[in-house]
């Protein structure tokens, strides 16, 4: 009796680490992104903070994942939650692509870059882009949720659908709808 209860109070010690060392993992790759992959922040330049994306993209063969947001924006600190208490989808995100965060709110609109994008249906609002630029999805994130509550499975699947190795297929799907 007493190997046994050893045994559940070893499994349970080592289940308790392997979430603490994953939490510190994905704590310590949050810390290394850019800027803009972390924070919506209302002061920063979307152009600016776009080519610089673009250029980390291009030097790490991922393409660009534009998240439209803002501080305000509820369902944006549920998708940041849902991320961090999700580490293998959060992986897998910046494993592909580099995220940029462009914050729309009452103090600036980016109304000139939001201009350069196809329409958002609402908040969050994605866009992935090649590591050229060349746009290849608009995406509302109410796509990703299954019972208003964001889906692993739908976001691996978003995820491994429009990463780099498939910028091709990706492109002439996207061709062929407009």
């Amino acid at each position: 009796m007493k190997f046994q209860l050893f045994i559940i109070l070893l499994i349970v010690s080592l289940f308790i680490t392997s979430q603490t060392i994953a939490k510190e993992v994905i704590s310590q790759s949050v810390k290394a992104l850019p800027l803009y992959s972390k924070v919506y922040d209302d002061k920063r330049d979307p152009f600016k903070d776009a080519q610089a994306a673009i250029k980390l993209a291009q030097a790490s063969g991922r393409n660009v994942l534009i998240e439209i947001g803002g501080t305000w924006c509820t369902w944006c600190h549920k998708m940041d939650a849902f991320l961090a208490d999700n580490p293998a989808i959060n992986q897998q995100l910046h494993d592909n692509y580099v995220l940029l965060k462009v914050s729309v709110s009452d103090s600036n609109e980016n109304e000139a870059f939001m201009k350069s994008l196809p329409p958002v249906q609402g908040y969050p609002h994605m866009y992935v882009s090649t590591n050229t630029g060349q746009m290849l999805l608009s995406k509302d994130t109410a796509e990703l949720l299954d019972n208003l509550e964001y889906s692993a499975e739908y976001w691996s699947a978003f995820l491994s659908k429009w990463q780099a190795e498939n910028n091709k297929e990706n492109s002439d799907v996207s061709n062929a709808k407009g």
